[in-house]
């Protein structure tokens, strides 16, 4: 029975119930229902809502509490860092092997999960049609990664193709306009060419004013980068990010699973290197309607894209600053040392992730890039040379701080020059500590550290151990081993013997005065 006819039998029951027999008993003779039917359609003409039968969910229920949990930790997750209900059913099926489910009764749960959590929403896309080689998206987002053992927020630069769907991803400390430049030539060489047009939101490495309508009045740096890669740019409407919606799923799809759980590196340029293995696996991809792969389609894509030019633009910020007393030049608002004299003239080139300082046309100091303010970067070589002549400084120096921090100064380090305090008096120890630290920066300081060690090792207190270790190769080396095979008979082994009976003439008395000669 539909509604309407449950609607319709009701007004009967009423009617007749009103104006006919009268009777609840009558009423259920006469239309063939239950009595309990009268009573609801006397009591309320809209028939009650059927309840819906409790059953049992025995694929459901073994894994339900699995899945609560998941849903339950995403709460804490970063907020786009968590499982999707197709995230939820692979790893159902990576844990649960033993016990197969349905990948649609995993959606439906997650789905009923969140209407009765509240954490539903919604947004409605309307597709877009492209040609192949002429529009790219970026985007930047942030995603939660461990690195060297320390989770910090980065900040992820994506580029997608709107025709194939390749995209490329590269992690950032920080989102600067250089970061930006530098991650879009990455970028192109990544893909082997550069698109005709490139979309945006309003982005303030890009634009530094918004304008009536489309315009937009972008920053100097762009404008140069814009002309030298001879691409066009094109922006979003303010706070209409959907207009780029390509871009935002792929940092979605990418950060969903290829991000989740957090990663683990050791390094910026591990974690970069194991994002750009994550693009070329997303190849195998098809997505949306399209019939072929992201890379098939992208081998036909790459022909269209605008060739690369023959070098990439110039990203540094280039400075000209003294040094000051304390062997810093500024950049920014940050101090980096350097082993030149007080009162010359540096360059200093800022890029991305280091800071180089030249003089003279010669690199004399690099370091890494520093994004907090007033701060310090010190480099302990570049103040040996000052601490030869004031080697009392050198046990409370900045310089050696960081270099604990770092982990550049090590235990073997401390030992060797406590023991050459205690032989040789706190400053002549300390000099002789300063000396073996300016040879390690002739042979490198891992060196440096293995001589420091053996030292130790040997028992010896003594700085011409250490130079010794240092200068000479090391002296446990073990032979390399000879195949007998190769050992052959040799030729002086199969040599007849000299003759020496012509040397008895020298023992003749006729010979002697010859022989004294010979010996004045």
């Amino acid at each position: 029975m539909t509604r309407r006819d449950k609607v319709e039998l009701f007004e009967q029951i009423r009617r007749e119930y009103e104006f006919g027999v009268g009777t609840i008993a009558g009423v259920a003779r006469k239309f063939g229902v239950h009595r309990r039917v009268v009573r609801q359609a006397i009591k309320n003409a809209i028939p009650p809502s059927r309840k819906m039968p409790q059953r049992n969910s025995p694929v459901l229920d073994p894994v339900r509490d699995f899945i609560d949990q998941i849903l339950v930790e995403d709460q804490k997750a970063p907020r786009k860092q968590r499982h999707t209900a197709h995230r939820i059913y692979e790893r159902l099926c990576a844990d649960f092997s033993n016990h197969p489910i349905a990948e649609r009764t995993v959606r439906e749960y997650v789905q009923f999960w969140k209407l009765a959590n509240g954490k539903t929403r919604g947004e409605i896309f309307i597709p877009q049609v492209y040609d192949p080689g002429i529009q790219a998206q970026v985007d930047w987002y942030e995603a939660v990664v461990e690195l060297a053992g320390e989770q910090i927020t980065l900040q992820f630069f994506s580029l997608r193709s709107m025709w194939s769907g390749a995209a490329f991803h590269q992690a950032y400390l920080h989102a600067t306009q250089q970061a930006f430049l530098a991650a879009h030539q990455g970028a192109f060489r990544y893909f082997g060419g550069v698109f005709h047009q490139l979309r945006y939101d309003n982005l303030s490495s890009a634009v530094k004013k918004v304008l009536r309508g489309r315009r937009r009045e972008e920053t100097d740096r762009f404008i140069a980068f814009r002309s030298h890669w001879q691409f066009d740019a094109s922006f979003c409407t303010p706070g209409k990010g959907h207009e780029k919606g390509g871009v935002e799923g792929e940092a979605g799809f990418f950060r969903r699973n290829h991000l989740v759980p957090v990663p683990k590196a050791s390094s910026l340029a591990a974690l970069n290197e194991s994002l750009l293995e994550g693009c070329r696996k997303d190849f195998s991809r098809i997505i949306g309607e399209r019939e072929k792969t992201a890379g098939e389609m992208f081998k036909l894509e790459q022909p269209h894209l605008r060739p690369l030019q023959s070098e990439d633009f110039e990203l540094a910020e280039e400075y000209f600053r003294k040094v000051n007393k304390q062997g810093c030049v500024q950049a920014g608002t940050n101090f980096y040392s350097t082993p030149l004299r007080a009162g010359l003239e540096a360059r200093v080139r800022v890029l991305p992730s280091t800071v180089e300082i030249h003089h003279q046309g010669r690199l004399v100091a690099e370091h890494p890039r520093c994004y907090g303010q007033r701060k310090q970067i010190l480099d302990l070589e570049h103040y040996l040379d000052a601490l030869e002549r004031k080697p009392g400084a050198m046990a409370g120096s900045k310089p050696l701080r960081q270099w604990r921090e770092d982990g550049r100064w090590s235990a073997a380090y401390d030992q060797f020059w406590s023991a050459l305090q205690s032989r040789h008096g706190e400053s002549e120890g300390t000099r002789m500590m300063i000396e073996l630290l300016q040879l390690g920066r002739q042979c490198g300081y891992v060196r440096l550290s293995a001589a420091l060690e053996e030292a130790l090792r040997i028992g010896s207190r003594d700085a011409a151990v250490v130079r010794y270790l240092m200068t000479t190769s090391p002296i446990n080396c073990a032979p390399a081993p000879l195949d007998p095979a190769e050992i052959k008979r040799s030729e002086f082994s199969t040599r007849p013997l000299p003759a020496i009976a012509a040397y008895d003439q020298l023992l003749s008395p006729s010979a002697q005065p010859f022989v004294k000669e010979v010996a004045q």
